[in-house]
């Protein structure tokens, strides 16, 4: 079975629903199969925007903790993939939305952030980036979709505070455009519904104009991260292996139970 399911829905909305449990966690798979998946969805004429979303209970966790230790040069390809999955969904020249149904969490909540338009449900769950407290450092990539999306005093206090919100903070912090309820007055008006609704309405907008547009908006973010050096890539993950990092993931690992 795929880690993202890929289903075309009315209105030429192409749902990308990350399927990778129990928490839809970013390794290497997930990365590789959500930029094919999004440079598909760009070569067909028939995908009017893409909806992004997650199954379960989480949108995504972010990096997967249960991951083997990865040498200098196998991490160095996952940077750069991590890069080039980021850049594939940030620059899809179609409408693109994130979906929040549940906890989406450091790179999860990224991914959200990398759409155009994002949508939450409310609910109880969890919403932030704890890249820092586990000893994490921000590829550019992130920083940038961050710097982008997010006020700089809403960043300093998600990446800097590294603290996980409930969700009904998500208009506030930037994460999410509009909160909804998960069933509508109407039956047919659930959390869902409205979403890719929306998606179809944004795209049936004539595309060369949504393209030029988007494009000019994301310029100076993407120019910033298409510029990183390799020297940089490996200056931003030498944080990950000092020892007070590796030690804060040693206890994020035993507190997830995972060895």
């Amino acid at each position: 079975m795929s880690i993202i399911r890929t289903e075309l829905r009315d209105g030429g909305v192409c749902v990308l629903a990350l399927d990778r449990p129990p928490a839809n966690a970013i390794d290497e798979s997930l990365l590789r199969t959500l930029a094919q998946a999004l440079h598909m969805a760009e070569r067909d004429d028939a995908v009017r925007a893409v909806v992004l979303t997650g199954e379960g209970s989480f949108f995504s966790a972010g990096f997967d903790f249960s991951a083997p230790r990865r040498d200098d040069e196998v991490a160095l390809e996952l940077y750069e993939l991590y890069r080039d999955a980021h850049l594939a969904l940030l620059t899809l020249p179609k409408p693109t939305i994130a979906m929040i149904g549940g906890h989406a969490i450091a790179g999860g909540m990224v991914l959200a952030l990398a759409c155009d338009l994002r949508f939450a449900v409310r609910g109880n769950y969890r919403i932030g980036m704890n890249e820092v407290a586990v000893g994490a450092s921000f590829p550019r990539a992130a920083m940038e979709i961050v710097r982008l999306r997010m006020t700089h005093g809403c960043a300093t206090e998600l990446l800097l505070g590294a603290g996980l919100l409930p969700a009904h903070e998500a208009l506030r912090i930037g994460l999410a455009h509009e909160m909804l309820e998960a069933e509508g007055f109407l039956e047919a008006e659930g959390f869902e519904d409205v979403v890719l609704a929306r998606a179809a309405e944004i795209g049936a907008y004539p595309r060369d104009a949504y393209a030029h547009t988007k494009a000019g908006l994301i310029a100076d973010a993407v120019a910033r991260i298409r510029g990183e050096t390799q020297a940089e890539a490996i200056a931003t993950m030498t944080v990950w292996i000092s020892e007070e990092s590796r030690a804060a993931r040693r206890r994020q690992r035993e507190k997830l139970g995972v060895r």
